[in-house]
């Protein structure tokens, strides 16, 4: 079936869903396969749920006309999105980076809403499935596209930028993230500057920390750039003492204060500002939207829990994030301080000794109790509170509770580390 006569399909029916569990009447159902499952046998369950066709990519589970058979069902999702990306005349602005690229993500949102009908990439929805499926979910309703894009290897963001052909782009840094993937930080670099590659090709627009390095390298080659931070930056702003939510003085002069934990968020608010600064959005709208701006999931949350407060920051962890967690940890004004790390995922051969640097700079660091626990931390050189299991260290806070304290919990979320709140309740 061509992707044109598919798309007629789609128009008719422009439900999109990939999960028998979830499938609704008159949606599209995409036979996706993985390791361990194969889409074309839940197609019969999909239609008996309500789907109105079942796309497939094997014949033999083909049993009547709304049955879709095509050569790939993967590709054919990405294509059909890329098809329907060329047909909506709206601004798409893509986002990536090491680190902090969901919360970015979300304030970014929060601030273009105050103007437009946006569509904002949905909870980690940001690889080669939950890409396609976020175009798909455009309707035309929305004015302004947020895409965030994730990469584990080098070609992922390139790959994203065919599907989602973004007008504007932002990496909110290069960092130390999923190195086994890359095969070290040069990887790193090399793929998510894949991002600057497209909008230099496009002659698209790229918005960029003047003050980073690394990211004004590999950008050199991007005509179409606005600045925030650093020297002549189209967008300023500064940093304000603080011991608890994120504060900074905004290029207006006035002070902003948000409901974000550590200074490391700084940049990503900054980036939000100048981008709604770029698209025509007041500075007292934008501000508000900031302001009024509460993170879930576990991003740099404050949770006050019995006699302890948690600064929760367990949606994902690597050493570069870890690094400035501590380092934002240490400027804490709380009289008693307790960290508690997990594992980092996907360092690769480098993972040995980036989780001994990080029980270098923990312990080394002026706080009453530091925690580790996983695998990857056990494996390393000796030190004192390192569990290999997080039930392991449930007990150690059992026999001894934490009480009066503030307490930074960081790892990837694969350590679902959230869950250690119900021992911190003291």
């Amino acid at each position: 079936m061509k992707i044109e006569d598919l798309y007629k399909i789609y128009k008719n029916h422009p439900f999109v869903n990939t999960d028998t569990r979830s499938i609704d009447n008159g949606q599209l159902f995409f036979a996706l396969k993985g390791a361990n499952f194969n889409g074309n046998e839940y197609a019969e369950q999909a239609l008996s749920k309500g789907a109105a066709y079942a796309i497939i990519d094997e014949e033999k589970y083909k049993k009547n006309d709304r049955y879709l058979l095509v050569d790939d069902v993967l590709s054919t999702l990405q294509q059909l999105a890329h098809y329907h990306r060329k047909q909506l005349n709206i601004p798409f602005l893509a986002i990536t980076g090491s680190n902090g690229k969901t919360t970015t993500k979300e304030l970014i949102n929060v601030v273009l809403l105050k103007k437009y009908k946006t569509l904002a990439t949905k909870g980690n929805l940001n690889n080669h499935i939950g890409v396609p499926l976020t175009i798909l979910s455009i309707d035309s309703s929305v004015e302004f596209a947020i895409i965030e894009m994730g990469a584990n290897k080098p070609g992922d963001i390139k790959e994203l930028c065919d599907i989602a052909d973004p007008d504007y782009g932002i990496i909110t840094n290069i960092g130390k993230a999923h190195l086994e993937g890359f095969g070290g930080i040069e990887g790193v670099k090399k793929t998510k500057g894949e991002l600057y590659d497209h909008l230099e090709k496009k002659e698209g627009t790229i918005f960029i920390n003047n003050a980073n390095d690394v990211l004004v390298d590999r950008a050199r080659k991007v005509i179409n750039q606005i600045t925030y931070l650093g020297k002549d930056a189209y967008y300023q702003a500064s940093l304000n003492q603080s011991t608890g939510f994120l504060s900074l003085k905004t290029e207006e002069n006035t002070s902003l204060t948000t409901h974000l934990v550590g200074d490391y968020n700084f940049e990503n608010v900054v980036a939000a500002l100048c981008i709604g600064k770029y698209f025509g959005i007041s500075a007292f709208d934008a501000q508000n939207a900031i302001e009024n701006y509460t993170p879930s999931n576990n991003r740099s949350q404050l949770m006050k829990l019995g006699s302890n407060t948690v600064i929760m920051d367990a949606y994902n962890a690597n050493p570069s994030s870890m690094r400035a967690a501590l380092e934002n940890f240490t400027r804490d004004a709380a009289e008693h301080k307790t960290v508690i790390l997990g594992d980092m995922f996907e360092l690769g051969e480098d993972s040995k000794k980036e989780h001994e640097t990080i029980i270098e700079l923990a312990n080394e660091a002026s706080f009453q109790r530091v925690y580790f626990v996983g695998k990857n931390f056990a494996s390393c050189k000796d030190s004192n509170y390192i569990f290999s299991t997080k039930e392991d260290l449930i007990k150690e806070l059992q026999n001894f509770p934490i009480n009066n304290s503030s307490i930074l919990i960081k790892g990837s979320r694969g350590m679902k580390l959230e869950e250690l709140t119900a021992y911190l309740s003291n």
